[in-house]
């Protein structure tokens, strides 16, 4: 969500409907495992924090192999890989798994979620485990500066955390590009297709609003010309202030 601070928020904000519950018996990847029935589990609302993936899979290991988990959502249907996005949560605790390993600095907010107390949540719990420099937050370099694409372009095609200056905001055919630099051959930029402008405009944002806006975006980084993040969530983008 696009916000200026991130308050507190219930450990209960990511209880959806029950989606159904199992021994937690392999782990895929850092972010999905299997349950002894077979069925394969996605974590909802975060994405891959960094390159340490097999620190990242201990920590996800830790907390849940061999414990039962109960799962909720909105939806049960498999992702195209036949898994199944759900909040988990260990069956004493209130707390989903995603919060536990964002506030140890083992996954970053997806800013996907649309639920804002879900939403919240999770944002809450990354914001503690950047503040106690956990995980990938011991890395002073965690989070990437808009004004060095050089540094961006090194994770193409990994999840990055970007902060900077919006110098301006241009549509151009069916995008609108959020610009941090002059040169649109090298800098950072972020788009944002038409096709999800109503989901802004829904929240009540104007794009050319982010003109002379420190942001902080989320989001996969791609090579289109210069360094480039496409924005399809709200989620993705938070406001941090003017000049």
């Amino acid at each position: 969500m696009v916000v200026a601070a991130v308050g507190p928020a219930s450990a209960e904000g990511c209880a959806f409907e029950p989606q159904g519950e199992g021994r937690v018996a392999a782990i895929i990847d850092a972010r999905s495992f299997r349950l002894e029935d077979g069925r394969e589990v996605l974590l909802a609302g975060i994405e891959p924090a960094g390159t340490e993936r097999t620190k990242n899979i201990s920590a996800l290991s830790a907390i849940v192999i061999g414990r039962e988990v109960t799962l909720s959502g909105r939806d049960d249907a498999p992702d195209r890989y036949g898994r199944q996005p759900a909040f988990v949560f260990l069956a004493s605790s209130q707390t989903p798994v995603q919060a536990q390993l964002l506030a140890q600095g083992a996954a970053l907010v997806s800013g996907a979620v649309t639920d804002k107390e879900c939403a919240s949540a999770l944002a809450a719990a990354e914001t503690a485990g950047r503040e106690a420099k956990a995980g990938i937050w011991a890395d002073s370099s965690a989070i990437k500066n808009a004004e060095s694409p050089g540094d961006i372009l090194t994770g193409i095609g990994r999840f990055m955390v970007v902060e900077g200056k919006v110098l301006s905001v241009r549509q151009a055919g069916a995008t609108t590009y959020l610009n941090f630099g002059r040169n649109w051959t090298r800098d950072f930029a972020v788009t944002i297709p038409r096709r999800v402008l109503s989901a802004f405009e829904a929240a009540g944002i104007v794009l050319k609003s982010f003109e002379n806006q420190r942001i902080r975006v989320r989001g996969w980084v791609e090579s289109r010309t210069g360094p480039r993040i496409e924005a399809l969530h709200v989620g993705q983008i938070e406001v941090l202030g003017g000049n």
